[in-house]
C-alpha cells in the first residue's frame, strides 16, 4: 500500500458537515478533481446545524460519493463524538484510504483519532487542513484552553498540517498548536471564469428586482448571518454610509440566526428600505454582477471566499483586518481594510469608491487579475497532490 510511486491513491475527505461556505466547496471541487485524476476518492460528512444550507448538490453535480455520518456534529457532545469516532473508524477500515484528509475542527478531532485507532496509531498519510480556526472568539477561556491541548495533541499525531493562508498559520503558530515549520501553506484555488463573471443584463435584472437603479450605490455581503460575522456592524455601516451623503444600499446574500437581530436593527437604524435580505442563493455569479463594492465586517475569517469571488467579478472589497483577509484584499491595491469593529472606517472607504467610479474600477480590475493568479485551481491541486505523496512515502 505504499502508493508514493505515483500510482492512483485511495483518499478519504472528512469534514464536519457540507454547509454553505468555503470550506465545503473547497472539500467537494478537490474531490472531484481528484476522482477526474484516477484516484478513489470518497467524503465523510457529518450534520449540518439547525438552520444551516446544504451544500451537498454540487457533490452530486461533480459527481462526489458522500458517505453520512450522522453523529458527527457541530455541538460538542461526549456520546455523539464517540459514536462518531467508532462509525468513522468503521469506515476507515473498509475504504483503507492511503490518504486521511480531515477539514474543520469536528471532523479534525473525530476523524483523526478514528484514523490513528484504525492504524494503531501510524501517522502516515494523515493531514488536516485548518480552514480557519475555533481556537479564539468562539468560546468561553476555559474551552479554548482545553481545545488547543487537544489541537496540539493531534498535531504531534499529524503526518501533515496545513493552513489556507499564511495568516491563519501564523495565528495557530502563536496559539501553541505546532511549530512553523510543521505547517504547509496551500491557498484555495476555484474555478474562479464559471463563478464570478456576470453580464450587465444580469446586473440590470438584478438590481430591478430590488427596486434599484444604477445609481445606487449597492454594496454586497454574502455568507451565514452568524456572530462571528458582525452582521450588525454591516448594518451599523451602512447608517454611516448614508449619513456621509451617499445614495447606498445594502444587498445581504444568506441567512442565518442572526438574521432577525440584523433586520431589527435595520428598522431601529431608519434604514431598513435601503437594506434587501435576499437569502440563500445557489449561484452568486450574476449577484456579484450586481454589487458596485463588497463589504466584510467579520471577527475572524479562514480565507474569505466570498472576497475572493466579488474580486474576481471586479467588485473592489472593504473588509476588516481579521484572519486570511489580508491575504486576499490588498491595501489600495484591490481594496481596503480597517480593524474589526470599525464601522466609520468602512463607511469612509466605501464613500470614497462611490465618489470614485473610475477608482473603483481599477480596483476591481486589480482584484480580478491577482485573484486569478493567486487561486488558481489547478496550482492548488497540483500543490495537494505532491503533499499526498510525500506522506504516503513515509
Amino acid at each position: 500500500m505504499s502508493s508514493g510511486d505515483g500510482g492512483p491513491l485511495r483518499i478519504l475527505h472528512a469534514i464536519a458537515r457540507l454547509n454553505v461556505g468555503g470550506a465545503a466547496l473547497h472539500v467537494l471541487e478537490l474531490a472531484a478533481e481528484q476522482r477526474r485524476r484516477g484516484h478513489h476518492v470518497v467524503v465523510v460528512a457529518g450534520t449540518l446545524a439547525p438552520g444551516e444550507d446544504s451544500m451537498e448538490y454540487v457533490a452530486v453535480e461533480l459527481g462526489v460519493p458522500v458517505l453520512h455520518v450522522p453523529e458527527l456534529q457541530r455541538e460538542l457532545s461526549l456520546r455523539r463524538d464517540g459514536a462518531a469516532i467508532r462509525r468513522l473508524r468503521r469506515i476507515l477500515l473498509a475504504e483503507c484510504p492511503h490518504v486521511v484528509h480531515t477539514h474543520t475542527a469536528k471532523a479534525g478531532a473525530t476523524g483523526r483519532i478514528a484514523a490513528l485507532l484504525a492504524r494503531r496509531g501510524r501517522s502516515g498519510g494523515l493531514v488536516h487542513t485548518f480552514h480557519g480556526h475555533v481556537l479564539r472568539g468562539y468560546f468561553t477561556s476555559g474551552k479554548e484552553r482545553a481545545f488547543r491541548l487537544i489541537e496540539r495533541a493531534l498535531a504531534l499525531r499529524t503526518a501533515a498540517l496545513v493552513t489556507v493562508s499564511e495568516q491563519v498559520r501564523d495565528e495557530l503558530v502563536a496559539l501553541g498548536v505546532a511549530p512553523r515549520e510543521r505547517f504547509r501553506v496551500i491557498p484555495y484555488g476555484f474555478d474562479l471564469d464559471s463563478r464570478a463573471n456576470a453580464g450587465a443584463a444580469a446586473r440590470q435584472r438584478l438590481r430591478a428586482s430590488l427596486g434599484l437603479g444604477d445609481e445606487v450605490f449597492l454594496v454586497g455581503w454574502a455568507g451565514r448571518l452568524t456572530e462571528i460575522k458582525r452582521p450588525l456592524d454591516l448594518v451599523r455601516t451602512l447608517e454611516h454610509l448614508v449619513a456621509l451623503g451617499v445614495d447606498a444600499a445594502l444587498c445581504v446574500v444568506g441567512d442565518g440566526p442572526n438574521r432577525p437581530q440584523t433586520e431589527a436593527l435595520a428598522r431601529s437604524l431608519g434604514v431598513e428600505s435601503r437594506c434587501h435580505f435576499v437569502g440563500y442563493r445557489r449561484e452568486m455569479r450574476d449577484w456579484y454582477g450586481a454589487f458596485d463594492a463588497f463589504c466584510l465586517t467579520s471577527a475572524n475569517e479562514g480565507t474569505p471566499v466570498a472576497a475572493i469571488e466579488a474580486l474576481a467579478a471586479e467588485r473592489p472589497v472593504v473588509a476588516t483586518r481579521v484572519g486570511g483577509t489580508e491575504a486576499v484584499v490588498e491595501e489600495g491595491i484591490s481594496g481596503y481594510l480597517v480593524p474589526a469593529g470599525d464601522v466609520a472606517g468602512l463607511a469612509a472607504r466605501l464613500a470614497e469608491l462611490a465618489r470614485d467610479p473610475e477608482g473603483r474600477a481599477q480596483l476591481g480590475r486589480a482584484g480580478a487579475a491577482r485573484m486569478r493568479e493567486r487561486y488558481s485551481s489547478e496550482r492548488m491541486f497540483e500543490q495537494v497532490e505532491e503533499l499526498y505523496r510525500s506522506v504516503v512515502a513515509r
